[in-house]
């Protein structure tokens, strides 16, 4: 079975992104016509994974085909974070991860405790803000699974990902980050075998994944980020014909009109920094822990990288 295992929603919340907060969200999809497209693009499952929150995904989860799911920012020192996708929780669950998010020892004690099939995401990204090289080893051994496929991240994240994923004994998921249902299933998650979602959830946990799909570029960053600038503008338009819209973020959609055609440049600038953050952190983690030896011979899971080695 199917499914694209990082996808987001309208319930993701304003964009996290300085400026842009005020002016609109990080996605502008229904869950419903997430779960339409992924359906039509061959998922035989469907999930959401909203940052800290599980309110869109609730509403897809009566239907026999879903799961719930949610992207939780783990809250390090110093404003520091990682992202981690659970799958498969329910509402007491997600209670229970929210209130240890800013403790990720507890975080990570839950998670096992309940078995609950869960990935670190998009590793080598800046996106996630400035990190030590401790915060990116934090996860390596300590969840069952690693996001090596992001739809999103340029290939090269991916894959330092993938390998440093299998030096700490993790499985490897895959999923979109689509913030736009054009990119909704472009790239997912197979369980060999499974035939219900109960069975796809229990391969999760036994490390029976396989990403698949195409990996991000500046032309995907390009048009997903011009996508939710549309959407945004149509959003706002809506608010100021029904008189709901309020004067700063009024403000900021006219102000930010005329620098719409440098978008290309901004997202080549985004772009290329990723590529810069992401060969710089694991040239020095790589430096750091030593771990090559390990991907000879991969690590028993839950092994540290150090252990192994």
């Amino acid at each position: 079975m199917r499914c694209d295992l990082h996808v987001h929603s309208w319930y993701s919340g304003a964009a996290d992104v300085p400026v842009l907060e005020h002016l609109g969200r990080e996605c502008y999809s229904d869950p419903l016509e997430v779960y339409e497209r992924a359906r039509r693009r061959g998922m035989d499952l469907v999930t959401l994974t909203d940052h800290d929150t599980i309110e869109g995904a609730l509403r897809l989860a009566h239907l026999p085909d879903c799961f719930v799911g949610e992207e939780v920012t783990l809250e390090l020192a110093a404003g520091r974070e990682l992202h981690v996708n659970v799958f498969g929780i329910d509402e007491r669950q997600h209670q229970k991860l929210q209130s240890r998010r800013r403790d990720p020892d507890a975080f990570f004690a839950f998670v096992a405790e309940e078995r609950i099939p869960a990935a670190v995401n998009h590793l080598f990204s800046a996106l996630t803000g400035e990190r030590l090289l401790a915060d990116l080893r934090l996860p390596l051994g300590r969840l069952p699974l690693v996001e090596a496929l992001n739809g999103a991240m340029p290939e090269h994240h991916n894959e330092r990902a993938r390998l440093v994923g299998r030096a700490a004994g993790m499985a490897p998921v895959g999923g979109s980050d689509a913030h736009s249902l054009a990119h909704v299933a472009r790239a997912f998650t197979t369980v060999p075998g499974a035939r219900d979602k109960d069975e796809f959830l229990a391969g999760l946990r036994a490390g029976m994944s396989v990403p698949s799909g195409r990996s991000g570029s500046y032309a995907r960053l390009t048009s997903e980020v011009a996508r939710v600038l549309a959407a945004g503008y149509v959003d706002a338009a809506r608010d100021l014909a029904s008189g709901r819209g309020s004067a700063l973020r009024l403000s900021l959609a006219a102000a930010l009109v005329p620098a719409l055609p440098l978008l290309p440049l901004v997202t080549l600038a985004i772009f290329a920094r990723e590529l810069r953050f992401g060969a710089r952190q694991f040239r020095a983690f790589e430096t750091a822990y030593g771990w090559r030896p390990p991907l000879r011979r991969q690590a028993p899971r839950g092994v540290s990288l150090g252990e192994a080695a």
